[in-house]
């Protein structure tokens, strides 16, 4: 499975940073008040505080959603809080439906954002807005969007042409919503987060072909998806019929 579950993995299950503190109490750090940005990163966290969401909603107009269990990713509010400047590119190890089992399990741990099939399907499981902990590296998690690819890394028929174009096509997306670049400085495997002991996807994964539909894709449609549909921002998300 891509998605990471290991002890390096995005571990903040409660505050995390304490800085802080409520129920009529100010929160103090040294002499100063809390700046700005702090306290935009950490409001979400304040209990009886969340986002509007939508349920069975999707960041991408071609996916369909299934959602992961809460134990594999953090509420969050980005790219607000955490600014969304990376794309992550995981390989199940598996099937399609065994990914989906899965991060819908509450101990596995684990999850990424979006699973695409050998058939070109798209699952959404987890909202774009929230931390999916998926790379095993916290900062990692908090920056990036993660896509899962069914199939095996040692074995290169997996990789098809509906699963390159497909995903490709939600990469673009993911890019033009965010302003992320297209390059792979800002589009790695699994196997280039720092400290994880992954391989995905692997030495079969074209990295050429894929970065080169992902700037069709981009040049084409940057924010529709695969049949020409809106693809909204976060946290506008659209509606979608569930489906694995």
């Amino acid at each position: 499975m891509g998605a990471d579950k290991s002890a390096s993995g995005d571990t903040d299950r409660g505050m995390g940073r304490r800085a802080l503190l409520v129920g009529g109490t100010a929160a103090v750090v040294g002499t100063a008040v809390l700046a700005r940005d702090r306290l935009g990163r950490l409001w979400w966290r304040v209990p009886g505080i969340s986002k509007p969401r939508e349920e069975g909603a999707v960041d991408y107009g071609g996916a369909h959603w299934v959602a992961a269990s809460e134990a594999n990713w953090r509420r969050a509010d980005r790219p607000d809080d955490y600014r969304i400047d990376m794309v992550i590119v995981h390989v199940t190890q598996g099937s399609f439906k065994s990914a989906v089992r899965a991060f819908q399990d509450p101990s596995h741990q684990a999850a990424a954002h979006y699973i695409v099939g050998q058939d070109g399907r798209v699952t959404q499981m987890i909202r774009e807005l929230d931390v999916a902990f998926h790379a095993g590296n916290r900062a990692y998690n908090e920056r990036s969007v993660g896509i899962e690819h069914e199939g095996f890394v040692d074995r290169p028929q997996d990789f098809t042409d509906a699963m390159y174009t497909a995903s490709a096509r939600l990469t673009a997306g993911i890019c033009a919503r965010y302003g992320i670049p297209v390059d792979r400085e800002h589009v790695i495997g699994h196997v280039e987060v720092p400290g994880t002991d992954h391989t995905d996807p692997g030495p079969h994964w074209d990295w050429d072909r894929y970065m080169e539909l992902v700037r069709r894709a981009a040049t084409s449609a940057p924010s529709t998806g695969p049949s020409g549909g809106p693809s909204p921002t976060a946290p506008g998300a659209t509606p979608s019929g569930t489906g694995v």
